[in-house]
């Protein structure tokens, strides 16, 4: 007799390969927890009809630096992503479904969104687990563009040592690449932090599942 697949067992299965995980539909899949009917295809739908818009506009710019440009203006200007400064603390940011609704987010889902998009127009672009606050790259013929995903501003060499600075650590170091895992663990964290400010231990209990999950997964 056919049962169907648990929310968690669904990412357990996501998420079984720590070498191959599809990033975008295993954190798309967290907000399974909050929102048990979300029709989570019907999402990823979504993000693929944003992301063939880019691959149109992008269909005649031949060198990477102008894909580039083209993707922040899509991204951030075009389609009006950016942070929820108004409400930076609410569980709907760290939602993929509901960051492609309402366009704002923190800056980790802000940046899962651009990475997968950047990758559909042929960019290497790829999340930074930089302390307190994530960052994207893109790595160019001409060198590394360090992106702050919840402004889509730039961010320069004086910069990015000003924000190393109160941590202790050489800045390269923080500029390293997040395997999807630490992604992942670094999105959950966020939300049971937020459940146990909320007093939501139903939630909180099924974030922390899904952490061990990734870790079993990590560890194994």
């Amino acid at each position: 007799m056919y049962e169907p697949t648990t929310a968690l067992g669904y990412f357990r299965m996501l998420v079984s390969d720590a070498d191959s995980i599809p990033l975008l539909e295993a954190a798309a899949s967290i907000a399974l927890d909050a929102y048990p009917t979300l029709d989570l295809q019907a999402s990823l739908a979504a993000f693929d009809r944003l992301a063939g818009q880019l691959a149109d506009d992008c269909r005649h710019v031949s060198t990477e630096t102008a894909r580039l440009q083209r993707a922040i203006d899509f991204f951030f200007v075009a389609q009006g992503f950016g942070g929820n400064v108004r409400a930076y603390h609410d569980p709907d940011n760290s939602y993929l479904h509901r960051v492609i609704e309402t366009r704002r987010g923190i800056p980790i889902t802000l940046a899962v969104l651009f990475v997968e998009l950047a990758r559909h127009v042929g960019l290497d672009a790829q999340g930074i687990a930089f302390p307190g606050h994530f960052l994207l790259r893109v790595n160019l013929h001409e060198g590394i563009v360090v992106i702050d995903p919840f402004t889509g501003e730039s961010l320069d060499g004086n910069e990015i040592e000003r924000r190393a600075a109160p941590h202790g650590a050489d800045a390269g170091a923080l500029l390293q690449p997040a395997a999807p895992h630490q992604i992942l663990i670094r999105m959950l964290n966020n939300l049971r932090v937020m459940h146990a400010r909320e007093g939501r231990e139903d939630l909180h209990e099924k974030v922390l599942e899904r952490m061990r999950i990734v870790q079993a997964a990590v560890s194994g």
